[in-house]
């Protein structure tokens, strides 16, 4: 019951669908300096270093669920596969035109956020600060940096369209998941600032195909 009631409580989550978060402001500062336009209230939120810190703090005590996460996936998987033998393949088309380009359109605009801060910060600070220094965590960056480290639970529904799907599904695929999902949660728990250079490459590569 714990688990539970730490996601409700989770302020992250609770804020995010909070329909008065869709109000946009013109142009932002980031911490870094950089002025991000048009921005989201919900993308503001981590301008608040209190608020910032208690994601922080939840994170740091429930990482450990990605590995449980991951386990189970796995196990899904297998089962999955073994319900699908005697069973015909699900066409899905639909639905996987439309996972596939809401997946593309996050990753985008992840990539519009992340990216140019990024340049700003090498140009401005160095390679050293976009390696070693935390600050990063904190504004419009900082927020498209814990939403790409929640994206990836869902993201293991592309799984589930290849099983239900009947698709050939390799071992890079499962495991790419997997690792990807407990490195991102693991990373998070201690602000790992290297881990930006990864956050905002996955992005792009995402973003792009």
């Amino acid at each position: 019951m714990e688990v539970f009631e730490s996601f409700y409580r989770n302020p992250i989550l609770r804020e995010y669908f909070n329909p008065n978060q869709f109000h946009i402001t013109s142009w932002v500062r980031d911490p870094v300096g950089i002025h991000h336009p048009f921005v989201f209230d919900f993308e503001k939120k981590f301008l608040d270093k209190t608020y910032a810190d208690n994601i922080y703090t939840w994170w740091h005590k429930w990482w450990w669920l990605s590995i449980v996460y991951s386990i189970i996936y796995v196990g899904l998987i297998y089962y999955g596969r073994s319900l699908m033998e005697k069973r015909e393949r699900y066409e899905l088309r639909l639905p996987l035109i439309l996972w596939n380009v809401s997946l593309a359109l996050f990753s985008i605009f992840g990539m519009i956020r992340c990216v140019p801060e990024m340049i700003y910060a090498l140009y401005k600070e160095g390679l050293q600060y976009t390696i070693c220094d935390k600050r990063s965590i904190y504004g419009i960056t900082g927020f498209w940096i814990t939403i790409f480290c929640i994206s990836k639970v869902p993201e293991l529904i592309d799984t589930l369209f290849i099983v239900l799907r009947k698709q050939k599904l390799t071992f890079l695929h499962w495991f790419h998941h997997a690792t990807v999902l407990i490195y991102a949660w693991y990373s998070y728990k201690d602000w790992t600032p290297s881990g930006k250079w990864f956050v905002f490459m996955n992005y792009s590569v995402h973003g792009k195909y």
